[in-house]
Formats: structure tokens, C-alpha cells, sequence
């Protein structure tokens, strides 16, 4: 009888740790199309961190509420800062002060990142109540777009002693329909100070006149913060008037990976309804941010850790597979919050950088293979090179926070293969470099790249 109840439990206990295996899979032999642009981000870096953002290799950098660091040096990108007289002469250089935003842009080209340039204005904080005056709407709508043109003229065509950029991606506004709720923006406004339609007219009229001058290039927006609720009517609107919409930029934070990836494929929905097919779908604000209602500091620290590393490297993994063209994660600006890729004063690196880093390691190969794992908690994205070797990006993400203990992972390596290199940042250290192995220890939040190649290479 002893024996018996023995063997049951050795066999139970068999069963566990089978059911508690974890087994990632790569398939080298498929191809599933580019490595998506998902390491995107808002703004500049200073000079004191332009070498290690230089090293992230960022291909798009979104330039949005750059005027609200001083650290910029003065007024800059917003169209009230370039023009600050709109009565001016629009066609007159001495209109124009480009000065503090020429030196942000030069940085970005420097560093081999190309601007997203948002024409408009940065948002103005309930506290900042002076600068009220830069979001309500412009008093000619057709003149504002033709300032906005010649301020892509002069970071793509050279005018007013400007640059040849080759900036493709030009977005109009942010977050109109931030305060639309109760006509909030007649309160309190902070991205737009007027109705909602009086905002689809000044997308039309400049979208229109920029697509005309130069149909090469992206126009696009509105960069709406909740667009379901939203833009469903904006869509209509610009449908009916025969506007360009090139792509559709669209923000949202969360903590939960898949509730971001849901609403991506709720809004290609929408755009595929309204006849929208062809138009890209761009999340260019997000982070993790546990919530709106929570007063507390919790987020800003997450941003800060491991865990905020890990959440964002899950999303990445997540949107090469769902329905959404580019990423850019807010923000790269010095000193607020929400950058969790370089501390505060220090600029030191921190976890987020290399979420960044190891997304450009698999764009530097290009091409995405098949990979997965049945386990909700990792995320896996693979991508293959031109001359045959893969790097593996293996991410594990917990919503909750707790005591959860580290976990073995077992990379499937195909046969003939052999795994070269292993990089993991985790809570203990960033970005160190263990012997290869096909085994990884991962901690309850962490991230792990490995490379592999035919062992005949």
C-alpha cells in the first residue's frame, strides 16, 4: 500500500513539474515580414545622454510637449513658438524664430533618428493656466496651414536658411478630444480649446493644402487620447471632405499588454469600415501606467523598474503581431516622469533603455520568423538576418505584483542549431552577458535576448 501511494505521488509530482516546463519555440525557416518600427519615441535627448540615445538607434522620434521642457533652452516646435505674431507676414523669414528647434532636430538627425513632427501645440497643465492662449483654435485656419507649411519647408526644402531632413511623417495636433467630456474645454481645456467640429475643419484645411505641396509625404493625426469614444466622427468627417489621412495616430496607457493590442485591432476596425484601408495605424504616446484614478506615485516608480521594462517590451511583442504599424513610446524628455529609459538629473541608463536597445538588435536583422510560448506570462518576438542568424527576444511580464518566484525557460533551439549569446536585463542587472545557454533563469519581470546560428556557420 506504501509502495502504491509512493509511486502516485512520484508520479504527481512528475505531472507538476511537466505542466510547469517552459518552452519556447523558434522557427528560422519561415518568414513573416519586417520587424515593425515599434521603438519609435516622443522628443529629443540633451547633449549630456545623446551618446547612449544614439547607441538605442531610434528610427522615429515624435517631437510633442518639447516646449514644456526648459531644459530645451527656450520656445520650441510648437507653432506659436516658431510664429509667435500671428498677424505676421507668413511669407517673411523674420516671421520665423527656428533657432531652438533647429538645435533639437540637428540632435535627432545626428543620432540617425528621423523627426515626427507634430504641428501644433503641447499640452497645457491644469496648473499652467498663462498658455491657455495657445490652444484656442487659430483665428484663420487657412493661414495656420500655410505657416505650418513653411515650417516643412524649411526642415525639408531649405527655406529661411533651413535643411534638406527628409522628415516623411507631419501630424496635425494632439489630443483634440481631450477635454470634449462635458464641454471641458470651455473649463479647463488642455489640448483644445474649442468644439470638437471646429477642430475637424483645421485638420481638413491643413491637410489638404500640405498633401497638395507636397504628395510625397505623410499627413496625418489627430492623435486622439480616446479614440473610440471619438473617432468614429473625425473618420466621417474627413471621409466626407475628401481629406488625406496617411496614417492615424492614436495614445493609450495601460498596464496589461493584450488590452493595448485589443484596442489596435478595435481601431484598424474602424478605420477598415469607413473605407480607411490604406491608411497606417500609429500609437505614438504610450507607457505603462497602472491608472488614471490612482493619485499615487506607484506608476511614475514602475516606469522606473524592471517591471516597467518588461511591460514595454511585451507590448512590442504583442504589435509586430497585431494590427498596428508603429509604436513610439512617450517620453525621451529629460526630467519627467514618464521617461523611464534615462533617470532624472543623472541621465542614467535604466531598465526601459533597454527594452528600446534590444527591439533595435532585432530590427538590425530585419526579418521576423515564427516563435511563441504557451505560457501567458512571456512574450516572444524573433527576427533572422540576411546571412541566417536569429536573435530571440524573450520577455516575462506579470500585471501583479507579488511574490512570484523565478522560472526556468527552455529555448526549443532547432536542430543543427546552436545558441551563440545571451543578454538579460532583469532586477538584479541590466544588460549582462551569461555564458549561451538554451536554459534561462528569468526573474518575475525580465528580459532575454539570445542569438543563435547553424552550427555549420
Amino acid at each position: 500500500m506504501l509502495k502504491r501511494i509512493l509511486i502516485s505521488a512520484l508520479f504527481l509530482l512528475a505531472g507538476v513539474a511537466l505542466r510547469s516546463q517552459t518552452v519556447v519555440s523558434v522557427d528560422p525557416s519561415t518568414a513573416l515580414g519586417p520587424v515593425k518600427p515599434l521603438n519609435g519615441v516622443n522628443n529629443a535627448p540633451l547633449k549630456e545622454y545623446q551618446e547612449s540615445f544614439a547607441a538605442l538607434r531610434v528610427p522615429y522620434s515624435r517631437l510633442h510637449d518639447s516646449a514644456n521642457s526648459e531644459e530645451y533652452g527656450g520656445p520650441n516646435v510648437d507653432i506659436t513658438d516658431i510664429f509667435p505674431d500671428f498677424d505676421a507676414d507668413v511669407d517673411d523669414p523674420a516671421s520665423y524664430d527656428f533657432a531652438v528647434t533647429d538645435t533639437l532636430l540637428l540632435r535627432l538627425v545626428a543620432a540617425g533618428t528621423e523627426p515626427y513632427y507634430r504641428l501644433g501645440q503641447s499640452l497645457v497643465t491644469y496648473a499652467d493656466r498663462e498658455h491657455v492662449y495657445t490652444i484656442i483654435p487659430p483665428k484663420n485656419f487657412k493661414k495656420w496651414a500655410e505657416i505650418c507649411d513653411h515650417v516643412l519647408r524649411h526642415y525639408n526644402e531649405g527655406w529661411a536658411n533651413g535643411y534638406h531632413m527628409g522628415i516623411t511623417h507631419w501630424e496635425i495636433w494632439n489630443e483634440a478630444d481631450l477635454d470634449q467630456v462635458h464641454r471641458a474645454w470651455k473649463k479647463c481645456p488642455r489640448c483644445w480649446a474649442g468644439p470638437r467640429r471646429q477642430f475637424f475643419k483645421l485638420y481638413v484645411t491643413a491637410a489638404k493644402l500640405l498633401k497638395e505641396r507636397h504628395p510625397d509625404l505623410k499627413i496625418g493625426g489627430p492623435s486622439y487620447a480616446n479614440t473610440r469614444k471619438y473617432g468614429r466622427k473625425f473618420l466621417r468627417y474627413v471621409k466626407r471632405h475628401h481629406a488625406p489621412l496617411d496614417f492615424y495616430s492614436w495614445h493609450m496607457y495601460h498596464r496589461k499588454p493584450w488590452r493595448i493590442i485589443e484596442d489596435a485591432g478595435i481601431i484598424r476596425g474602424i478605420l477598415d469600415r469607413r473605407g480607411f484601408t490604406e491608411t497606417e495605424s500609429h500609437l505614438n504616446e504610450w507607457n505603462y501606467h497602472r491608472s488614471w484614478s490612482d493619485t499615487t506615485t506607484y506608476s511614475d516608480s514602475i516606469r522606473a523598474d524592471i517591471k516597467g521594462a518588461a511591460f514595454i517590451s511585451a507590448v512590442m511583442c504583442e504589435a509586430q503581431k497585431g494590427p498596428v504599424d508603429m509604436l513610439m513610446y512617450y517620453d525621451i524628455r529629460p526630467n519627467v516622469v514618464w521617461n523611464g529609459a534615462f533617470a532624472t538629473d543623472t541621465y542614467a541608463i535604466q531598465p526601459q533603455y533597454w527594452s528600446l536597445y534590444y527591439w533595435s538588435d532585432l530590427m538590425e536583422y530585419g526579418t521576423v520568423v515564427p516563435s511563441g510560448c504557451d505560457n501567458k506570462n512571456i512574450y516572444t518576438c524573433a527576427a533572422r538576418s540576411s546571412d541566417g542568424k536569429v536573435r530571440l527576444l524573450i520577455v516575462r511580464y506579470h500585471v501583479d505584483d507579488g511574490d512570484i518566484p523565478p522560472r526556468e525557460v527552455t529555448v526549443s533551439v532547432p536542430e543543427g542549431w546552436k545558441v551563440t549569446s545571451l543578454r538579460i536585463t532583469d532586477g538584479t542587472e541590466m544588460d549582462r552577458h551569461p555564458e549561451p545557454s538554451s536554459t534561462i533563469s528569468l526573474e518575475t519581470h525580465a528580459l532575454a535576448l539570445v542569438e543563435m546560428e547553424p552550427i555549420n556557420n
